[in-house]
């Protein structure tokens, strides 16, 4: 299959999943494709901090800064120590040193880790700034330790998301989103729409934070809290990838966890909580139906994640007897099939399964991982 047949003029989202973080054959099959589809996209949005990501976009479009505090400063999840990434930025650079219509980088996640997601207040301060407002955001924040730590995650009654500066600051962030709009004529005037944007961008992660702490502190049992933080995130992402659409006007190549980016609900068992939320492809992809097209990723083995040959029977084993080194198959092809079960939560790989094959227009099969360094890939 011809990755360009799902590349539609009506598509506004091509996205991308891989099944685990640590497999990085899908990271360089990403960047071969991006560079195929170079013109025919306009912006590549990775899972990670939409506001870290806006240094990596003034690199890759204009030259601002050097490659390696970009990688440093401009990632989130410690994705930028990963080889396939600062290869993909060095590349953009490159590639708009001589283009006609410059490439655009954006990240499309928020800063929170599964154990840990970080204080609002620098977010809120640049918003404040920019607006010329004498808010005292770091009073009502407090130490930046006490929204950090891994309590605050854990323990609903540790978390500083319902307390009354927590409050305090969500009112004054929303307030500043309504003074940002009603301003807008005079600010852009002042400024540009390039800094106007940076405001907002960083005011409604800032109030994203705000929305996700205060889940965290929600006195319910662990499941349905879980639930909830893991919904807010997705919802978040769904947001920035609509905004992100907005901004470009044009077709934009997404990647990241196939968990993250799948139509059918997403599903996870962490310990005794079983969790099912709406992933942000299928957020999207209800708002927008077909102009969101998925390519689902799918690992036979791998030596990075210790994952061994898959049965048979299962939709990664009958997608292993085609014998390709990756494959690029229609998911209307692959029949009817089994879920893997040799797989370990330490993996981070999430098997096929009926509901998310049925979600999908394509699978991109790997049948060897890490034994795959010297991929010939395709379009």
């Amino acid at each position: 299959m011809d990755i360009r047949e799902l590349l539609t003029p009506e598509v506004d989202f091509l996205a991308f999943g891989e099944p685990a973080h640590l497999e990085s054959a899908f990271a360089r099959i990403r960047n071969e494709l991006f560079a195929e589809l170079a013109g025919a996209v306009t912006a590549i949005a990775l899972e990670t901090d939409r506001v870290a990501a806006l240094a990596v976009n003034d690199y890759v479009q204009h030259g601002v800064g050097d490659l390696d505090t970009v990688m440093r400063e401009g990632f989130s999840h410690r994705f930028g120590e990963l080889d396939n990434n600062r290869r993909l930025v060095a590349w953009m650079r490159e590639y708009n040193e001589t283009a006609e219509r410059p490439l655009a980088f954006h990240g499309f996640d928020v800063s929170t880790e599964m154990m840990n997601a970080p204080s609002p207040r620098t977010y809120l301060e640049y918003a404040r700034d920019y607006l010329g407002l004498d808010h005292d955001i770091a009073a009502l924040a407090g130490d930046e330790e006490r929204w950090n730590r891994t309590e605050a995650v854990l323990k609903a009654a540790e978390s500083p998301g319902a307390t009354p500066e927590a409050d305090r600051l969500r009112v004054i962030a929303d307030d500043m989103l309504v003074t940002l709009h009603a301003g807008a004529p005079m600010l852009i005037a002042a400024t540009s729409r390039a800094e106007w944007d940076r405001a907002r961008i960083h005011l409604t992660a800032g109030l994203g934070l705000l929305r996700y702490h205060r889940q965290a502190a929600e006195p319910v049992d662990d499941s349905a809290r879980w639930t909830r933080m893991s919904a807010f995130r997705d919802a978040m992402m769904a947001q920035n990838l609509l905004d992100i659409r907005d901004a470009e006007r044009g077709p934009v190549l997404v990647f990241g966890q196939n968990r993250h980016l799948q139509r059918n609900e997403s599903h996870m068992r962490l310990g005794p909580m079983d969790m099912n939320w709406s992933s942000a492809g299928a957020i999207v992809s209800s708002l927008v139906g077909e102009r969101y097209r998925l390519i689902v990723g799918s690992l036979g083995s791998s030596k990075a994640i210790d994952l061994g040959e898959p049965g048979p029977e299962t939709f990664e084993g009958r997608l292993q007897s085609r014998g390709d080194t990756w494959g690029l198959v229609p998911a209307r092809e692959l029949a009817a099939a089994e879920t893997r079960t040799d797989t370990n939560p330490m993996q981070g790989y999430f098997p096929l399964d009926q509901a998310t094959v049925d979600g999908a227009d394509a699978i991109l099969h790997v049948t060897a991982g890490t034994d795959t360094q010297a991929l010939v890939l395709r379009a």
